[in-house]
């Protein structure tokens, strides 16, 4: 059996020792970071020799026509859908913040930095998503 139980700490100061962690995820995270380099090199810290990260969330695209269908679904789509449930303020960031994110390209260039020994982004959703795989 599994003993689970929530810690909650700060990204860019993780309350974990050094190799303490077999995999590390970020879900819709990193993207809200004040200091990615920082919270990537957290990540690397945690990790124990050889294991990998995963960081899923929305891409950068640096397709016109993506960046315009995105836009488009958050202020039709996703704000609106939100709005419905009362949840207005925790959805009408997401364009400001996607725009401020990084690109796959960018996202790999960031955890070769911080040390990954190789790192690869794969689209999803026709590149709306995407997710960061890195290896210690």
């Amino acid at each position: 059996m599994l003993c689970r139980r929530w810690i909650e700490g700060d990204a860019l100061d993780l309350p974990f020792t050094d190799r303490y962690f077999d995999a590390v995820t970020v879900g819709y995270g990193l993207r809200n970071v004040v200091d990615r380099p920082k919270a990537m090199r957290e990540i690397l810290r945690v990790l124990k020799p050889g294991s990998r990260a995963s960081v899923l969330d929305f891409n950068k695209s640096s397709s016109f026509f993506t960046a315009s269908l995105q836009s488009w679904a958050i202020d039709n789509v996703v704000v609106p859908l939100a709005s419905s449930y009362g949840l207005t303020e925790e959805y009408k960031y997401l364009k400001s913040s996607i725009s401020q994110y990084l690109t796959g390209e960018e996202l790999e260039k960031l955890a070769k930095e911080a040390g990954f020994s190789s790192a690869k982004h794969y689209e999803l959703g026709g590149g709306l998503m995407g997710n960061l795989v890195a290896t210690r």
